[in-house]
């Protein structure tokens, strides 16, 4: 008999580390008849120290694309699933999943292939220790041929799939592409496979489980004891996620947005605590003038200026040409009347910091060209902002007090949030005054 009320429930890597955090998962999914569908990722670190299976399984194919004997390494991810399963008196062998593997890693299957079995191998085990279905995300999650997901077609093979069964796992990070090869999201992506998954099941909450009570206000490595969010929307979270907060993947949030379903983050080593909900609106009052901050270094300034530059017709079209042509995408684009900064990552430049300048100063005859490295951005995001006076004010103040210079300021037009650009060596005491400032 089918419960009204359905929930898509994901865990991560430090959920499922070991039998004694797959027994918490277990109680918590049978604790609520709603919780029907389960996504894994692979099991991550124990402790300090200790490695995560998908980085092994990385390892492993490295040595196996170097033509270097691999059993050690191997043996090391066959003994962890092995002693999980040991450990919850399973009666389940993957030994031919193992020899599979192995025999693919040998002939070089590809990175993608490789790192999706983590996932896939506890997929299984949580399969079999919860007793629901197994469901590999190969045969329902898919990707073009240019290797972009294939929403649609995914939703609707995923949705016909999962109305057979009541309660099912489907393993996170990876789908397949046209040729039946797989193929994996980024890192992290188990996130984006749980929110493909709510959509595909028209779920009521699709659940995100970690080892933190929610998402926090600030870095806890940066700022000590951050204030946990209770309500974000969707708006503040994508802000957020892409400025360095980590609890979830920026990504998957498109699907759930697309339908509203909300998200929820929970922790795994303390389910009772409320957590973080994720909305696509709200109607709640906030006392909170900002809801978070994030941020992240290394980031370079390419500075261009030219006299009457906003007088001449697709002058910003010809700088953004020459960074699409050497493959850059920009974060920021802070300009005046006589000059135009764009943001981007110092990464990105490696291979063509000159050709890009060249190609600037070719397409627009500029009086200078030059390029800044060592800028570190952190983004002030909040609901609250909009009708609050003086917000930036007390940024800037807080900011001052500690002696820290400003490279550049940047508001969106939502009037969302607040950018600033600072030096990397002042990232960390500048993140803690905005924090302190608001929070403290």
């Amino acid at each position: 008999m089918y419960v009204d009320s359905v929930k898509v429930v994901k865990f991560g890597g430090t959920s499922l580390a070991d039998a004694g955090q797959f027994k918490k998962v277990k109680d918590i999914i049978f604790s609520d008849d709603s919780r029907r569908y389960v996504v894994p990722s692979a099991p991550g670190k124990r402790f300090d120290g200790d490695e995560k299976i998908t980085d092994l399984l990385y390892t492993c194919y490295d040595a196996a694309s170097r033509g270097q004997d691999i059993d050690k390494i191997f043996g090391k991810i066959t003994s962890r699933y092995d002693g999980i399963i040991r450990e919850l008196g399973l009666d389940l062998s993957l030994d031919k999943e193992y020899d599979a593997i192995k025999n693919a890693l040998l002939h070089k299957a590809g990175r993608d292939y490789t790192a999706s079995r983590g996932e896939y191998l506890g997929g299984l085990v949580l399969a079999a220790y919860l007793g629901y279905d197994f469901i590999d995300a190969a045969e329902v999650i898919f990707f073009g041929d240019n290797g972009v997901f294939d929403s649609e077609r995914t939703n609707e093979a995923l949705s016909e799939r999962l109305a057979k069964h009541k309660n099912a796992v489907v393993p996170g990070f990876y789908g397949s592409m046209p040729n039946d090869t797989i193929k994996t999201f980024s890192r992290g992506g188990s996130d984006i496979t749980g929110s493909i998954l709510a959509r595909a099941a028209q779920a009521d909450l699709y659940e995100n489980w970690t080892d933190v009570s929610g998402f926090l206000m600030a870095d806890p490595r940066i700022v000590n004891n951050p204030k946990v969010i209770d309500v974000i929307t969707y708006s503040e979270l994508r802000e957020l996620s892409y400025m360095g907060a980590t609890v979830l993947h920026e990504d998957s949030i498109f699907p759930v947005r697309f339908v509203g379903i909300p998200i929820n983050i929970k922790n795994t080593n303390d389910p009772s605590a409320e957590g973080t909900m994720i909305v696509s609106q709200t109607t709640s009052r906030t006392n909170r003038v900002i809801t978070g901050i994030a941020g992240r270094k290394g980031f370079s300034v390419i500075t261009i200026e030219k006299d009457m530059m906003n007088a001449e017709l697709g002058f910003g079209r010809r700088v953004l040409e020459v960074l699409e042509k050497n493959g850059v995408s920009f974060e920021h684009l802070p300009s005046g009347i006589d000059t135009m900064g764009v943001v981007v990552a110092t990464s990105a430049l490696t291979k063509c910091r000159e050709t890009i300048v060249n190609g600037i100063c070719s397409m627009t005859e500029p009086e200078s060209v030059y390029i800044e490295d060592g800028l570190a951005l952190i983004a002030i995001v909040g609901r609250g902002m909009v009708s609050t006076k003086g917000t930036a004010a007390r940024i800037f103040s807080a900011i001052a007090k500690e002696n820290i210079n400003i490279r550049m300021i940047d508001q969106g037009s939502s009037e969302l949030n607040i950018i600033i650009g600072i030096d990397d060596s002042d990232f960390e005491g500048a993140l803690r005054a905005i924090y302190s400032e608001f929070c403290g």
